[in-house]
């Protein structure tokens, strides 16, 4: 029970270490020459970045992005802190419930955000606001890593609902 317990632990730091990348690093959409995410874009050759704001014509579903992202990776926290309550709250056979449905949400805004952004890339990236060109481009390996999240918070959570809390 004690290995069970210890690789859900590292499971689920795991997945939440995976949505703070995905957030907050600067490679969801890349080029030779450029790299750019839901926060600000940057050219390799100048060495220069630049917000996104609200002269973007997309800047709505990059806010929209920005907002599904954070929620996951807070819902993904908070299912951590509720997990270790209910290890010490919980009486013997009792399902950690709560803690499913916390991470199943954190599963459901970083699938919303990364849905979303998979939609309006094109959109997003051949918009005349750019001080450089970035749509020829590539996803990056923070895209990728939120969508692998989407798969450890998804198991995760499942995993929580059929856990039982044992001796």
């Amino acid at each position: 029970m004690l290995i069970l317990l210890a690789f859900i632990i590292v499971f689920h730091i795991t997945s939440a270490a995976l949505l703070f990348i995905s957030t907050i690093d600067n490679a969801w959409w890349v080029g030779d020459n450029f790299y750019t995410d839901v926060w600000r874009m940057c050219s390799t050759n100048t060495s220069t970045c630049m917000a996104i704001t609200d002269q973007f014509r997309e800047y709505q579903s990059i806010q929209a992005v920005q907002a599904t992202m954070i929620l996951s990776t807070i819902f993904c926290c908070v299912a951590f802190l509720v997990f270790i309550l209910q290890l010490f709250r919980l009486k013997q056979g009792e399902r950690f419930v709560l803690t499913s449905i916390i991470q199943l949400l954190s599963c459901l805004c970083v699938m919303i955000a990364a849905s979303i952004y998979t939609d309006r890339h094109e959109e997003l990236h051949k918009s005349h606001e750019y001080s450089f060109e970035v749509s020829e481009g590539h996803y990056g390996y923070s895209f990728v890593l939120a969508w692998i999240a989407f798969a450890f918070t998804l198991i995760s959570g499942v995993m929580y609902l059929v856990l039982r809390k044992r001796k």
